[in-house]
């Protein structure tokens, strides 16, 4: 990462001269801490880096620091704002939308706020979805439920009508929570919005179970998948245990980054074997993963793999590829791939084996948020309130150096976050397991 180059300023739809009317709590206590535009959080944390350029006279590189402002751009009272949810489910999607509603609601005191129906098919009429009256009472219990109560959708859809119906509607601040593919969109509404001249804010809410996100240190959900797929690690280690030669397969998620993988083998040390996309392994040859595994079960008498979805890739090279909704490349199920693989390993060997394979993932997605989850939601959707009302758009709230922080849409564009084959998460998972490169 060359944050020489990261550029970080924060688009605005103009200036903010309303008083916030946040500025006494519920008690009447008025110690609410605004936040200046000033207030920063550096994006580099190495001191060493940091003399250096500050002996060279150079800008530290930093994010805007997310929080309520004294001034905010919009009048509450005559305030439209609509939510949307696109992209896969993930734990915490009910969450978020509960706390936008509640900050705009009790925080500002607007009433007009509005849930898109199915993703950004909402916006576009031939669809005939019908909008949500999104009020305090009907999102009071939804935190309790997994999934998106508003729905979701994959896919682009057109732009301009997007806009369109956004005048249309009269709504002049949207939620966009969503991944990669829903915050492209949102900057591309953006700069609709701003070649029409219209005043409407966009504010991104990242959504990736897979915690891939370019500039963002963590997203919502990911702690609940690492929760949940301890369990499955468990069942698979129970179960491979209880036979002789047995193997327990899990298959998590995570399409291009292993962080979900990496994590859930350090939280729970029963695995022998993990294999992620950002790091290449055989399967045949003297230091192939099914070698080294059959020399697990000659000395151990079981085994626990732990495969993300997007590992091992290279084995389907002379098959089609297939694209999504989204235009995402339908990834082979690696899973599969390894189970049949060991089964004719095995049996080519006249060794007898228990192999059970475990695919969680439809299960994680759907689960409402667990308890760290739920918290982190209700600042990222508190915070990305406060910057909407203050005028902010095209930008997303993130999660960096343990702050929250105002982050442009167009800094992660076409970027992803990757686990670093040289850092401390994958050489934790590493002895963890006590695997081997598993490369000839």
């Amino acid at each position: 990462m060359n944050i020489d180059t990261i550029m970080t300023e924060i688009s605005t739809l103009g200036q903010a001269k309303i008083p916030s009317p946040v500025q006494k709590r519920t008690d009447g206590i008025e110690d609410i801490r605004f936040v200046s535009n000033q207030s920063r959080v550096v994006i580099e944390v190495d001191s060493s880096r940091i003399d250096q350029m500050i002996k060279k006279s150079q800008p530290l590189p930093s994010f805007e620091l997310a929080g309520p402002r004294r001034q905010i751009f919009f009048d509450p009272s005559k305030l439209k704002c609509a939510l949307v949810t696109c992209g896969g489910l993930c734990p915490g999607l009910n969450d978020i939308i509960r706390s936008i509603v509640l900050e705009l609601h009790y925080g500002y005191g607007v009433s007009n706020i509005f849930g898109i129906r199915y993703g950004l098919e909402g916006f576009i009429a031939d669809y005939g979805h019908d909008l949500v009256n999104l009020t305090c009472e009907y999102v009071v219990n939804i935190h309790d439920r997994g999934g998106t109560v508003l729905g979701s959708s994959r896919g682009p859809q057109d732009i301009d009508e997007i806009v369109d119906s956004l005048e249309r509607m009269n709504i002049r601040l949207l939620f966009m929570i969503g991944g990669d593919g829903t915050l492209t969109a949102a900057s591309r509404i953006t700069d609709n919005i701003a070649e029409r001249g219209l005043k409407i804010g966009v504010v991104g809410v990242p959504k990736t179970i897979d915690n891939d996100i370019y500039m963002v240190s963590r997203s919502f959900g990911f702690d609940t998948a690492v929760d949940v797929s301890t369990n499955a690690i468990i069942s698979a280690s129970n179960e491979a245990e209880g036979y002789p030669n047995g193997i327990g397969l899990i298959k998590l998620m995570g399409r291009h980054s292993g962080f979900i993988a990496a994590t859930a083998v350090l939280a729970q040390q029963d695995v022998n074997f993990v294999l992620i996309p950002e790091v290449d392994f055989d399967l045949e040859g003297p230091n192939g993963l099914l070698n080294a595994l059959e020399k697990r079960l000659a000395q151990r008498k079981h085994a626990v793999i732990v495969v993300a979805e997007g590992a091992g890739q290279k084995f389907f090279e002379n098959e089609k590829n297939e694209q999504d909704a989204s235009g995402n490349i339908k990834l082979k199920d690696i899973g599969i791939y390894l189970k049949e693989a060991m089964r004719d390993y095995f049996s080519g060997k006249g060794i007898d084996i228990s192999l059970k394979y475990i695919d969680p993932s439809y299960m994680i997605r759907s689960l409402p948020a667990n308890a760290n989850d739920r918290v982190f939601c209700n600042f990222l959707g508190r915070n990305a309130v406060h910057a909407g009302v203050s005028g902010k758009t095209d930008m997303l709230i993130g999660h960096w150096n343990n702050q929250f922080v105002h982050v442009p849409m167009k800094l992660i564009a076409g970027k992803r976050k990757k686990v670093n084959p040289g850092g401390s998460l994958w050489r934790s998972a590493l002895e963890a397991t006590g695997q081997s490169s598993l490369k000839n």
